[in-house]
Formats: structure tokens, C-alpha cells, sequence
């Protein structure tokens, strides 16, 4: 009996022929996420990807399904509770976005010690003028939340910018390119240190509101908040508090509690804010970094029947 796979993204003709030559006795079926055929859907043994008004059909007494590839790192949009009780293997994108973020968040970092920010604005007045407070990355602390692919990426270049580099991790675990990790529990006195706290944590019930008025109080005078992770793990109006204030000295975020941001949301208007619309992931190489993820646990599924590669534990939420 074939065996089906369902993807619901896009795929050039040599990812599709990735995919096959993975999955011998498979047929592969490309869908589409915002028009979903449930027919096809109903059939499938592994989704790659995920769409809106799915779950009712893949979730059914009927469903063959065992396998979600999911098209992003977060799953917290998924009905976990339901997946986990039918026993459905779940994996996602982690490490696909490590380059592309890490570009971003470089990118916020060296727009505030050069203050590029400020330039480009002076720019469009055409405006020849600098406060002279320009900095530089030497020497200064980047406290990285969550010392995942992101976050090790992160650190590993933060070296080359001699910089200290302390993770934030559950575990507290030593980490490649972090000169300390310390547990979550701490989270105040790590960012307490940090020139720089960089927030790359999936949102899950332990992490929503974790960046709140007591980690925004505990963090360096004038350090700068960085934000690539999820917005509801940061409280928005605490961080303007601590913005307004100047306690702060700026953000960046990629991220937010609402999106797409409102117009009308006072986070536009300030000036020691940059704002990037969920956009720090997106690169030309995503489809293929999700397929050789894909085509290698599809060689671990077939031998051991579980996937080898980003299995989300279902207890932690990633």
C-alpha cells in the first residue's frame, strides 16, 4: 500500500525530488496551507507544514496521520494537548532561522553603538550631524536568553566581536561560545551584567510575560533590550517604561504581542526603537534548510519509526 506524504509549502521541482528519494514507497502531494484539501489531508501518514481548519481532519479516530514536519521553530500555535494524546510525532524548523536571525540581531546591535539609526533619520532631513557618542562591540556583554541554535550562533560571533557572552538556559548547562550559562532562575542577576539582552526564547506557558517591569529593572543602565523570539514573552508596556524612563537605551524587535503591529502604537514613535515586521528569519535558503531537516529524520523515521532531528518534547512545548 503507497504511503502519503502531504506538504502544504511550496517546493521547487529538486526539493520535491529531495523528499521522494528520501521516502521510498511514499507518494509526495503538494497542498497549500491557506486552502487546504482535507481529502488529501485525510490520507496522510506525515504533514509538512500546517494550515488553518486542519485539525478536526488530522486529528480524527480515522486519521492515519503519525508525523507533523512543522514549517517553523515555534509550535505554539498547534493543538499540542490533542497531538501528544494520539501519539503523533511532532518536529520542527530549529536551526533553520541560526544565520538569518543572528544577521538581524548583529544587525540592531551595531545600528545602536554606531548609531546608524540615528543617521539614517538624519539622512532623510538631510541633517550633517552626530551626538559623538558612537561605541563599539569590544568589550561589551551580550546576555543571550536561550542558548539554542540562535543562541549559539549569536555567541559564536559575538567572539569575533570580543565580546563576553552569558547564556540564559533551563538547564544552566555549559554551552559552545558562552563564557557562563546561567539557569532561568537567574535570569536577574545575568542581565544585570549585559551591555546587550537578547531574547531568542520560543513562548511557552514557562516564558510568557518572562521579560517583564522586575527583568527590565535588574538589567544595566542604558543597556539595549533585543527581541527575535516570540513578542508575548516580553511585556510591551513594561518594556516602554523602562524605554521612556531611559533606563533603557533602546530596542530592537522583530516581535510583538499584537500582530502586525497597530499603526497607532506608540512603539512607531520611538525614536530609540527599531522595528523589523517578523521578518528576522525569512532568507532565500529556508525551504531548502527545512527539507534536509525533513529528508533526515525521514531516513531515521523509516529505520526506528522516530524521527532523528528537532523531536519537540511535548511536556516543554519546543
Amino acid at each position: 500500500m503507497t504511503k502519503s506524504i502531504v506538504c502544504l509549502q511550496k517546493l521547487s521541482h529538486r526539493q520535491q525530488d529531495l523528499i521522494r528519494d528520501a521516502a521510498p514507497g511514499y507518494t509526495l502531494t503538494l497542498g497549500d496551507g491557506k486552502t487546504p484539501d482535507l481529502a488529501q489531508l485525510a490520507e496522510a501518514e506525515i504533514v509538512i507544514g500546517w494550515g488553518k481548519g486542519i485539525s478536526d481532519t488530522l486529528l480524527s479516530a480515522e486519521s492515519p496521520l503519525r508525523w507533523v514536519q512543522t514549517w517553523s521553530a515555534g509550535v505554539e500555535k498547534l493543538p499540542l494537548a490533542a497531538m501528544e494524546n494520539k501519539g503523533i510525532l511532532l518536529t520542527n524548523a530549529s536551526g533553520v532561522h541560526a544565520e538569518p536571525i543572528t544577521a538581524v540581531i548583529f544587525g540592531f546591535m551595531l545600528l545602536f553603538t554606531r548609531n546608524l539609526h540615528t543617521a539614517v533619520r538624519n539622512q532623510l532631513n538631510r541633517k550633517w550631524h552626530s551626538e559623538g557618542s558612537e561605541s563599539e562591540l569590544t568589550g561589551k556583554t551580550a546576555v543571550i536568553a536561550g542558548t539554542g541554535s540562535i543562541g549559539s550562533e549569536t555567541a559564536r560571533i559575538a567572539k569575533a566581536f570580543r565580546m563576553t557572552t552569558i547564556g540564559v538556559s533551563r538547564s544552566g548547562k555549559p554551552a559552545e561560545g558562552f563564557d557562563e550559562v546561567y539557569t532561568t532562575d537567574r535570569l536577574q542577576d545575568a542581565v544585570s551584567q549585559g551591555d546587550f539582552l537578547i531574547n531568542t526564547l520560543p513562548l511557552t506557558d514557562e516564558t510568557r510575560l518572562m521579560f517583564g517591569a522586575d527583568i527590565f529593572a535588574a538589567c544595566k543602565q542604558s543597556s539595549y533590550y533585543i527581541n527575535i523570539g516570540r513578542g508575548a514573552t516580553t511585556d510591551t508596556q513594561a518594556l516602554m517604561d523602562a524605554l521612556n524612563s531611559g533606563h533603557l537605551a533602546g530596542a530592537g524587535l522583530d516581535v510583538f504581542e499584537t500582530e502586525p503591529l497597530p499603526g497607532d502604537h506608540p512603539l512607531w514613535g520611538m525614536e530609540q526603537v527599531v522595528i523589523t515586521p517578523h521578518c528576522a528569519g525569512v532568507t532565500d535558503r529556508y525551504a531548502d534548510r527545512v527539507v534536509e531537516i525533513f529528508t533526515e529524520n525521514m531516513k531515521s523515521y523509516l529505520k526506528s519509526g522516530t524521527p532523528s532531528r528537532n523531536l519537540v518534547d511535548y511536556s516543554r512545548q519546543y
